[in-house]
């Protein structure tokens, strides 16, 4: 895994994705979801060129279920994109690096 990957805890959430200066992509998985694995390769290559621009941070949802509950997130993968501390954008499912950099475009770019 990338060192430009952030893991991300319910204690640490706060600290590390709502108060931010930068963009942050965070991915809401687990270890046994195979979609989840997927995406891992694509969020490695995401944050290591886009770094300094926007945080990618991971977020096990087992091991961290408040931070998850408090969000909603009913199926993995599931990706929020956090700016000034706020959700703007919602992304659930496996996708190609290059849908996901199209959907990150504004926050990104």
């Amino acid at each position: 895994m990338s060192e430009n990957l952030v893991h991300i805890t319910d204690d640490g959430f706060e600290e590390s994705v709502t108060r931010s200066s930068l963009p942050v992509v965070l991915d809401f998985w687990a270890p046994w979801c195979g979609p989840c694995r997927m995406m891992e390769p694509v969020l490695d290559e995401l944050a290591s060129e886009y770094a300094g621009k926007v945080v990618v941070g991971k977020l096990n949802v087992d091991e961290n279920p408040k931070t998850a509950m408090a969000y909603d997130i009913l199926s993995i993968p599931t990706l929020l994109v956090f700016s000034g501390g706020a959700v703007v954008k919602k992304l659930v499912g496996a996708m190609p690096k290059k849908r996901l950099v199209e959907e990150l475009a504004p926050w990104v770019g």
